[in-house]
């Protein structure tokens, strides 16, 4: 049975926010347990944005009855990767104003050695999510996409 009530927005958005509420919990594990300085702590991060973009296309396939078009699965991975990534960003700049010793935690720097401020770390959070999750999109929708799903034939 087919769902037509459901989009890539809308299903992107829902997975979006629980991919937020993961990557919020493991930033506040990392911050009390004392590894958020460490940089290789913070490449979990991107494996659970791969999780949610997953998920979010599974379920995307799933409700449509395995029949979705390539950019509609596309788009949901691309969606649900922004909205995590704001919804970091902007727990990063709360918990910044609360904690201002976050950013010398993290060891955030720029290319002339000045701290960066809390806004320039919410554009690298954003940044780095949304094209992080633009590949792992591209990547997942390799496994996801329909059987039959032919590439355009004809152009040059």
């Amino acid at each position: 049975m087919t769902d037509n009530r459901i989009t890539p927005e809308t299903n992107g958005v829902r997975f979006g926010l629980m991919t937020a509420a993961a990557l919020i919990l493991y930033t506040l594990i990392a911050i009390f347990a004392g590894f958020f300085d460490n940089l290789e702590a913070g490449a979990l991060n991107l494996v659970i944005l791969a999780l949610g973009i997953a998920m979010a296309i599974s379920n995307f396939k799933r409700v449509r009855d395995d029949r979705m078009a390539y950019l509609a699965g596309f788009g949901t991975g691309i969606v649900t990767s922004i909205v995590a990534s704001l919804g970091l960003g902007f727990f990063f700049i709360a918990v910044s104003f609360m904690k201002p010793d976050l950013l010398n935690m993290s060891h955030a720097r720029d290319l002339f050695g000045y701290d960066l401020s809390a806004l320039m770390a919410f554009l690298a959070i954003v940044l780095m999510g949304s094209l992080g999750g633009t590949i792992i999109s591209l990547v997942a929708m390799q496994y996801f996409k329909s059987p039959d799903h032919k590439p355009i034939e004809g152009i040059e």
